[in-house]
C-alpha cells in the first residue's frame, strides 16, 4: 500500500514501534489480536488496527502540500478537513480557513473568494452544489481535493446502481458532511431516502410494503429524501450503500432487513430484480478497526480509553463497542487526563463532556485498552500512554507482547 509524507509530529516511535512489530509478524493483516505493551505495573492492550487509515494520510499530505506550494494565497478549507481537533488546529495555525463548519453552515461567505485562492476539499467530499458555486469563481477544486478514495467508491456504486433504475438507500447520519456528499450525488443518478440506523430502516419498512401513506413519509422523513420522491414508484427497486464510518455490522443488518422486505413485497424467485447487491461499500479500515476492537471484548481489561474528535463518526462506533464491555472514556487528548483520579471525556449517551472521578482502579496491576479513530495521528495515543504512566510512576521500559484472546 502506498506511503504517505505525513508530518513528524503526528507520528509516535512508541506506536510506530508497535505497527512495524505487527506488520513483520503478520504482514497479511490477518490476526485480529491484539498488543500488549506491558510496562509491569500496567499493560495497554493496542487493537491490531487503529488511527490514520489511507483516506486521513491522503488528505494530510495534500492538505501540506498546498500550504507548501501556495505561501503566498488564501488557502480556505471547506470544512473540517478530517474530524480531528489537533489536526484541523495545526491547518488553521498555518494560515487555512474554514467556509462552513461541520454541518454546512457558513463561517466566510463564498462572496469573498477570488479566483487565485485556494479551496481544499475535505477527506468527506463535498456536496455536488457547494462544488458548483465554488467554480463560479473560477477556483479549481480538483487541485486539492483530499476526498476519501473509499468515499468515492460508494459515490460510484451509487452511480451504478442508480442508473439500472434502483432508488438508493443511504445508510448514514443525514447531517454528516460525506452523508450530505452522497446524498448529492445519489439524486442526481436516481431517487434517495437516508436511514440512520436499523430503526429507521424498520420505519421504512411500512412504505415500502405500502401499508403507509406518502404523506405520512413525508413527514417521517423530512429531509431525508429526495425532491419528488413517490412511495409508490421508486420502492419497486431499492439498494443499500452507507457512510463509510458506519458501523459495518449495521449496515450489512440494514441490508439484509431490507433485502427481506423486498422478498416479502416480491418473493424470492424475483429478488435479485429488486434488490441490489451492494456489498462491496464498505470501507477497508472502518471494517478492521472495528473488528480489531470487536476482538478486545475478549479481553480482561479494566477500562479502555478511546482518543478522536467528538464530532467522528467512526471513533464514535468504536466507543460504542467497547462500552458494551468496559468503563470507556472518549477523550480528544491527554489534557483530558486531568489527574490519575479525575478524567474529562465526552458521553456519547448525554452528547457532552463530563468528568469522571476514580476513573482507574486501585489495583497493584492495570489493564487499559486504548485505541484511537481513523483521524487520529498516533502522537496523540503517545501522549495518553506518557501521561498515565507519569501519574502512576511507571518506568518507561516497556514490552510487547501478543495476546491471542
Amino acid at each position: 500500500m502506498r506511503t504517505f509524507n505525513i508530518p513528524a509530529f503526528y507520528r509516535s516511535s512508541l506506536i510506530q514501534k508497535i505497527k512495524e512489530y505487527r506488520k513483520t509478524q503478520d504482514p497479511k493483516r490477518r490476526d485480529f489480536s491484539p498488543t500488549i505493551l506491558n510496562f509491569g505495573k500496567i499493560k495497554y492492550y493496542i487493537p491490531r488496527h487503529f488511527g490514520f487509515c489511507y483516506g486521513v494520510e491522503n488528505a494530510i499530505e495534500i492538505a501540506f502540500k498546498a500550504i507548501e506550494e501556495n505561501p503566498d494565497k488564501r488557502i480556505y478549507l471547506l470544512s473540517q478537513m478530517i474530524h480531528n481537533p489537533e489536526v484541523n488546529k495545526d491547518l488553521q495555525e498555518r494560515g487555512i480557513q474554514f467556509l462552513q463548519d461541520t454541518y454546512g453552515n457558513t463561517l466566510i461567505d463564498f462572496s469573498e473568494l477570488k479566483d487565485n485562492d485556494v479551496v481544499i476539499i475535505p477527506a468527506f467530499g463535498a456536496p455536488l452544489e457547494i462544488l458548483d458555486k465554488i467554480k463560479q469563481f473560477n477556483i479549481q477544486t480538483y487541485f486539492y481535493d483530499t476526498t476519501c478514495p473509499f468515499v468515492e467508491r460508494v459515490w460510484k456504486k451509487a452511480q451504478q446502481i442508480g442508473s439500472q433504475n434502483y432508488t438508493i438507500i443511504i445508510h448514514g447520519k443525514y447531517k454528516h458532511e460525506e452523508t450530505r456528499a452522497t446524498f448529492s450525488r445519489a439524486k442526481k443518478y436516481n431517487h434517495a431516502v437516508i436511514i440512520r440506523d436499523i430503526e429507521e430502516a424498520k420505519k421504512l419498512a411500512p412504505y415500502i410494503l405500502e401499508q403507509k401513506s406518502q404523506k405520512e413519509f413525508e413527514a417521517e422523513f423530512k429531509d431525508k429524501y429526495s425532491e419528488g420522491f413517490n412511495i409508490y414508484q421508486h420502492f419497486q427497486k431499492i439498494g443499500v450503500i452507507n457512510q463509510t464510518t458506519m458501523l459495518a455490522s449495521e449496515t450489512e443488518e440494514i441490508s439484509n432487513y431490507l433485502k427481506n422486505v423486498m422478498i416479502q413485497k416480491y418473493g424470492e424467485s424475483n429478488i435479485n430484480e429488486h434488490f441490489a447487491d451492494t456489498h462491496d461499500t464498505l470501507c477497508y479500515a472502518t471494517n478492521e478497526n472495528q473488528t480489531s476492537v470487536l476482538n478486545l471484548l475478549h479481553s480482561d481489561a479494566d477500562l479502555a480509553i478511546v482518543v478522536g474528535g467528538y464530532n467522528s463518526s467512526n471513533t464514535s462506533h468504536l466507543v460504542e463497542l467497547l462500552q458494551t464491555k468496559f468503563p470507556t472514556y472518549f477523550i480528544s487528548s491527554y489534557r483530558e487526563i486531568l489527574s490519575k483520579e479525575k478524567i474529562r471525556h465526552f458521553d456519547l449517551n448525554k452528547k457532552e463532556v463530563v468528568e469522571t472521578i476514580q476513573f482507574l482502579p486501585q489495583k497493584d496491576e492495570l489493564k487499559v485498552i486504548i485505541t484511537g479513530g481513523a483521524s487520529c495521528p498516533d502522537s496523540l495515543l503517545d501522549e495518553v500512554i506518557i501521561r498515565i504512566n507519569e501519574l502512576l510512576n511507571v518506568s518507561d521500559t516497556e514490552r510487547l507482547e501478543v495476546l491471542n484472546v
